[in-house]
């Protein structure tokens, strides 16, 4: 098939889906490996005593935790299902799905040295602050929707209070998973074998969505005419729309999408802050990884926020012609 705007080849396409497939897996990975560590390691009751009573304050404190823990979008994702069977509250675990991307040390050198000559230190900023405000945002609202409507069937039976309830029918003592685990398991060698376990199962859950949203993004690299997108760089809004779809649909990695927005030259500063912003949060690849998590009506409900919270931010910028 092929047209003005779509041309398809097979080899284009291979190369562009294994340069995804090699960005994201070992995020993806680390993740993983991250995910089997707080399994096995890292006690319910940590978690709790980590973050502060205050839901508002805990929320906050989500939004920056990528400062601390770096993680890319894919990775972030496989953490933030172990840390909701944890027990931690879900509009915290959101809050740090969507800023661990941004917020992180990693993407503010990566988008200074992108943006040398474009307002580095303005840019770095403001995708900063603006990753920040959108993950506490959506955590706000997630903390008034009722657990059971958000979450899949799968995680929402493994939540510690799911569990209590087992127990306490059972007549079996209020215990957290690590600590008994722990007992049973008392050698470190064992421990570490059933985190690799661990890590393997959540690796091989995400892996293949993670794998079908890399295939489609490599199409449209590959196949469709990027002039057509180029012709709305004039608009200032259009060019806003345009470039965060493009992000949706190239599904590139925080730490290096900040290179590929800065060579968008005739695209305004506006347009290459709201590629930077929205890719991290919600891309192609992100619907399907998502979807292991949360059910599906939130998942298109949180696509359809974000893109109007951050069009909406992005629009105010570009009135001050930077």
């Amino acid at each position: 098939m092929s047209s003005s705007w779509f041309s398809f080849s097979l080899p284009d396409f291979a190369v562009s889906f294994l340069s995804i497939l090699l960005e994201g897996i070992p995020f993806l990975l680390l993740g993983s490996l991250l995910s089997g560590i707080i399994d096995v390691f890292v006690p319910a009751t940590a978690l709790t005593r980590f973050f502060p009573k205050s839901s508002n304050a805990a929320i906050a404190l989500s939004g920056l935790l990528g400062a601390v823990i770096p993680m890319c979008e894919c990775g972030s994702v496989v953490i933030i299902r172990r840390f909701i069977r944890k027990g931690l509250p879900v509009s915290c675990a959101v809050a740090y799905m969507l800023g661990a991307p941004i917020v992180s040390p990693i993407v503010a050198v990566s988008t200074f040295a992108a943006f040398r000559g474009q307002n580095p230190w303005v840019m770095t900023s403001l995708r900063l602050i603006f990753g920040f405000c959108v993950a506490v945002t959506v955590g706000y609202v997630v903390r008034h929707i009722p657990v059971h409507k958000l979450l899949q069937n799968k995680v929402l039976e493994s939540l510690p209070e799911r569990r209590r309830m087992a127990f306490s029918i059972a007549g079996s003592p209020d215990t957290d998973d690590a600590s008994a685990n722990a007992t049973l398991d008392s050698g470190l060698a064992m421990r570490i074998a059933r985190a690799v376990q661990s890590a393997t199962s959540d690796f091989l859950d995400v892996a293949f969505f993670f794998v079908v949203g890399a295939a489609i993004a490599a199409v449209f690299n590959t196949a469709v005419n990027q002039q057509v997108i180029q012709s709305l760089a004039t608009s200032p809004m259009l060019s806003i729309l345009a470039m965060m779809g493009l992000a949706f649909a190239l599904a590139l990695c925080s730490s290096t999408d900040a290179f590929i927005a800065a060579s968008f030259v005739a695209f305004p500063f506006a347009a290459k802050l709201a590629f930077l912003v929205f890719g991290p949060v919600f891309d192609i690849k992100l619907f399907f990884l998502y979807g292991v998590v949360f059910r599906r009506w939130f998942v298109v409900s949180l696509l359809v926020g974000l893109f109007i919270l951050v069009a909406v931010l992005c629009s105010r910028v570009a009135t001050l012609n930077l």
